[in-house]
């Protein structure tokens, strides 16, 4: 239910926490993947498959490769079923993740050409009895589009959410059991930030129009005039169904029934696949007949809400369908995961050409390499789009020169991090603009029209579309878009960030690395200290808590939405760990204010002075964000 690996969005938010310490350092780790070459045809694209498959102990997938007249390749590679060893086939139901928002999308825009509804119909009118918080909605009401194209300004789903089994749940049930991630961060229709509930509402507001359960509907509408004659939403029995592995291929995950099933909940065979792209490949029709008008289909691949969309950047996320860019090439599509499934499903109208693919285990290096090797094998022979030649940079460029922060994050728990790890620099020089990130300098992007820019990669060929852009400066500030929406800050502050973040994790080392030599001290009689047992004493115990906070994450491991969204020793060891870290900063202090100035070596009370404050900035900091006691399972 995710859009990268997609279902575990919380869960990847949770994990970014384990880089807290070393990001002002500098820490990064940019690996570069490595572009298979192509295979020349099916047999030997298929040998590639199955060696990543060995290679990574992945059990197996399911593959469609596609054409505007029908499919080139449908099957099933490896194993569904470790334990029964029972083999992988077309027929094989693969779990597709958020690659199933899309039918969310074909439903609202079906009923739009019946004239039930329109995409600028506000939510509430349309169904006041799912709550929802906007504190603009007098004037910018939240609207049906908002909720396919991402830009409700909600945050996502929280954990709680995420790990409830729905069994037997309906969709109404599933909404209205916890709705306070349903809050608007920013006005709606400005900002795009990736949000699960929001096409499961839109659901909802297909089910009170038509008076059918959503997946009945999308069944008699979509999945049987399409072709995908074994497409469902709900849970089948082996071997019909693939069953879904932890990344050692081996051990496997229970079926989730999602509590907001249009988000994320289709099963679907390598055959159903391979028909729903063909569908798209020829603009909606099915066997010369149009399922869905082809301005249907324009309309899903055509973002229109977010600040960069309304001024013109045709790059993004439509309605549950965005552009992405490979190797030069541009897709549209979508893909989806959750624990121990990924999928992708990509195609080219201009070229005629489209894939699906899908892995039955939660390996994300595996998955990248498969996408890589399909990719090549389709795109061998085509010929890229002509590169649209450099223009003049805007004349009001530099007045984007500067520091930006993440605008719209996709998680409020995470903002706080979001905000610190997220800084970029933006500048201009050799005619382009230049951007700076945690782990990236200078990424030339090169202006193209207007006020829009080109990523040029300095390994790759040339993005041909434009995907960046300066946008015009408004009541909320000065922003950018460049792979997100992002917000002109004051350079001194920017800088005190990154000061204070670096003040913070080298006070942490250093009072680690100190640790030793006072403890050791104090076991010789003569060295003891006791004036300075305290000042010493509870700034290692801070750190030590947010360590065994980090060590409490990284042990959740794959299983970690399961542990942290229910209260477990890990989720409530969060809790415990982040008291203590406060609990020790605050001690630290009153320990420092109390000790006396004359029995204190002054290296060490300056020492004291130094970490305790940097302890003290950063308990301050969490608690604004609510991170200090923050339980996750509720």
């Amino acid at each position: 239910m995710k859009k990268r690996v997609l279902c575990q969005g919380l869960k990847s938010v949770i994990l970014m926490l384990v880089f807290l310490l070393t990001a002002a350092a500098g820490f990064s780790q940019n690996k570069k993947d490595e572009t298979p070459k192509p295979a020349q045809s099916i047999p030997e694209l298929r040998q590639q498959l199955e060696k990543i498959l060995a290679d990574s102990h992945t059990p197996g997938m399911s593959v469609a490769i596609v054409h505007r007249d029908g499919p080139e390749w449908v099957a099933g590679l490896g194993k569904s079923d470790v334990a029964a060893n029972h083999a992988t086939t077309d027929e094989t139901l693969f779990r597709i993740g958020s690659t199933s928002k899309a039918f969310a999308s074909l439903s609202i825009l079906k009923l739009v050409d019946e004239g039930k509804l329109s995409l600028l119909d506000p939510v509430r009118k349309l169904v006041s009895e799912i709550w929802f918080e906007n504190r603009w909605e007098a004037t910018d009401p939240v609207r049906v589009v908002d909720l396919l194209e991402h830009t409700t300004g909600w945050d996502d789903m929280h954990l709680r959410e995420y790990v409830k089994d729905a069994k037997g749940m309906t969709l109404r049930q599933g909404l209205d059991y916890y709705k306070h991630s349903r809050i608007s961060r920013w006005r709606p229709g400005t900002r795009m930030s990736y949000c699960n509930s929001g096409p499961s509402v839109a659901a909802y507001i297909v089910e009170k129009i038509t008076g059918q359960r959503f997946e009945d509907y999308v069944t008699q509408n979509f999945f049987l005039p399409i072709g995908m004659k074994t497409a469902t939403y709900f849970e089948q029995p082996s071997p019909r169904l693939t069953t879904l592995y932890h990344p050692d291929g081996k051990t496997p995950y229970f079926y989730w029934n999602i509590i907001e099933r249009p988000a994320g909940a289709i099963n679907a065979s390598a055959k159903d696949m391979a028909a729903y792209v063909q569908f798209y490949l020829n603009r909606g029709a099915v066997g010369g007949t149009q399922v869905v008008p082809a301005a249907d289909i324009d309309r899903i691949e055509t973002p229109t809400r977010t600040w960069a969309a309304q001024e013109g950047l045709k790059a993004g996320y439509g309605l549950s369908n965005y552009t992405s860019i490979h190797d030069g090439f541009v897709y549209h599509g979508h893909n989806g995961g959750m624990d121990g499934g990924l999928t992708d499903m990509s195609y080219m109208p201009e070229c005629g050409v489209g894939y699906f693919y899908s892995i039955n285990a939660g390996n994300g290096d595996a998955f990248g390499k498969i996408g890589d090797a399909i990719r090549a094998y389709v795109t061998r022979s085509l010929q890229r789009q002509p590169v649209p030649a450099a223009a003049q940079l805007p004349a009001n460029a530099r007045e984007y020169a500067g520091w930006y922060e993440p605008a719209s994050p996709r998680s409020e728990f995470a903002h706080f991090l979001e905000r610190l790890l997220g800084l970029q620099r933006v500048r201009f020089g050799g005619g382009n603009l230049l951007l700076s990130s945690l782990n990236q300098i200078d990424q030339p992007f090169v202006p193209v029209s207007g006020e829009q820019f080109r990523y040029l990669p300095k390994k790759d060929h040339p993005e041909p579309i434009a995907t960046a852009m300066l946008l015009t400066p408004n009541a909320e500030g000065r922003f950018v878009f460049i792979g997100g929406t992002l917000k002109h800050i004051p350079t001194w502050f920017a800088i005190a960030e990154i000061v204070l973040v670096a003040w913070f994790a080298l006070a942490s080392v250093s009072i680690l690395l100190y640790a030793p030599f006072w403890m050791f001290g104090g076991l010789i009689k003569r060295r003891r200290r006791p004036a300075e047992r305290a000042i010493r004493l509870w700034p290692l115990i801070a750190v030590l808590s947010l360590l065994a906070f980090v060590g409490l994450v990284i042990l959740s491991g794959n299983d970690a939405i399961a542990r942290l969204g229910n209260l477990t020793i890990y989720s409530f060891g969060l809790t415990v760990t982040t008291l203590f870290f406060a609990v020790a900063s605050l001690a630290a202090a009153v320990a420092l204010w109390l000790a006396r100035k004359q029995e204190i070596r002054r290296f060490v009370r300056w020492f004291s002075i130094a970490v305790t404050s940097a302890l003290l900035i950063a308990t301050v900091y969490l608690a604004y964000w609510g991170v200090i006691g923050i339980r996750t399972w509720s």
